[in-house]
């Protein structure tokens, strides 16, 4: 039941753009992800998660592939095999029985150190549609223009949800 795991997440879980404080027994954080297309765009490609820290005084960032569309699975690498979504460029028109309407996942981080901060974020993936370049060229009868892609995948962000070793201090 959708409605009860999200309303599950938010009594037990952290929202966007809030803190997950480590306890005196931290555990690596699981989240749940869930998104839905753009009734007026394409298909979704995939989610992802990335993780952002500090270590050696330098910045980091992994991206994991948490939910995939068309049955896919993430390949050892941490790599995914594209969907085959396509774009045609004579109408504009997306691949309409490839990627999916919704998807949804929990994750759990495998790299989490209890000590270390980081940050998490969430990025949805489109399949490929027609850029605007791409738009225009169809209404006025020319070929896309060169030097620019004829496509581009849209993605949307999530804002992060901080990860803070210890106890929240803020709290009672």
């Amino acid at each position: 039941d959708t409605k009860q795991m999200a309303q599950e997440g938010y009594a037990k879980g952290v929202p966007m753009g809030g803190v997950l404080h480590g306890e005196s027994d931290p555990q690596a954080p699981t989240f749940l992800v869930w998104a839905m297309k753009d009734p007026e765009s394409a298909n979704l490609d995939r989610i992802q998660i990335i993780k952002g820290w500090m270590a050696d005084g330098e910045t980091h960032e992994r991206v994991y592939n948490v939910a995939l569309s068309d049955d896919r699975v993430t390949q050892a690498d941490g790599s995914v095999l594209d969907n085959g979504a396509t774009v045609d460029l004579s109408t504009g028109a997306a691949t309409p029985d490839v990627g999916a309407v919704e998807l949804y996942s929990t994750w759990t981080d495998p790299d989490f150190e209890a000590g270390q901060q980081a940050y998490y974020f969430v990025r949805v993936l489109e399949n490929p549609t027609a850029r605007w370049s791409t738009w225009d060229a169809i209404r006025t009868g020319q070929s896309p223009p060169g030097g620019v892609p004829a496509t581009i995948r849209e993605r949307a962000w999530s804002s992060p949800i901080w990860y803070s070793p210890g106890k929240n201090t803020d709290q009672p």
